[in-house]
């Protein structure tokens, strides 16, 4: 619909998802107002891009709720903090059934890559306990590759 308006709510939202890796290196925290902005602000994006409600929106938010279903699950056996949950289930809304594998594809290795990291970092230093991974690292590269992405095909078509 509106290319400059849509490029600029990418913008946004890239923005926002480097500002979630870095509180998550930083504190280990994704707050919970940043995840319900990315979340709110999807509805904009959908009238922005044109999707219509059905089956576009319908799809999409469908999506969106199994894939915070399938990671509220990961949080409840402990393999996920509730802040990368939140984020992966708002972060999905920007997503069209196309790009949302994409998303997860570079998300896994991320996170597999930023995991290897961590615990070699955590066994070098000797110290105990489990270490935490900050994976809104992970969850913001696979949103950041689609998003990167996006913007250029739309800059492309609107020149």
């Amino acid at each position: 619909m509106t290319g400059g308006l849509q490029i600029l709510l990418l913008i946004a939202l890239a923005l926002a998802l480097l500002f979630a890796a870095w509180g998550d290196w930083q504190r280990r925290d994704i707050p919970n107002w940043l995840n319900a902005a990315i979340a709110l602000a999807a509805p904009l994006y959908w009238w922005a891009a044109g999707y219509a409600l059905w089956p576009d929106v319908a799809i999409i938010a469908g999506l969106a709720a199994a894939l915070f279903i399938l990671f509220a699950i990961a949080f409840a056996i402990g393999a996920m903090g509730g802040g990368d949950v939140k984020m992966i289930g708002a972060l999905a809304l920007w997503m069209t059934p196309l790009q949302l594998p994409m998303m997860l594809i570079v998300m896994a290795v991320g996170g597999g890559l930023l995991t290897l990291a961590m615990l070699m970092r955590h066994k070098m230093s000797k110290r105990l306990g489990k270490p935490e991974i900050p994976y809104g690292i992970a969850i913001a590269a696979g949103g950041l590759w689609v998003n990167v992405n996006e913007i250029l095909t739309i800059s492309h078509l609107t020149t």
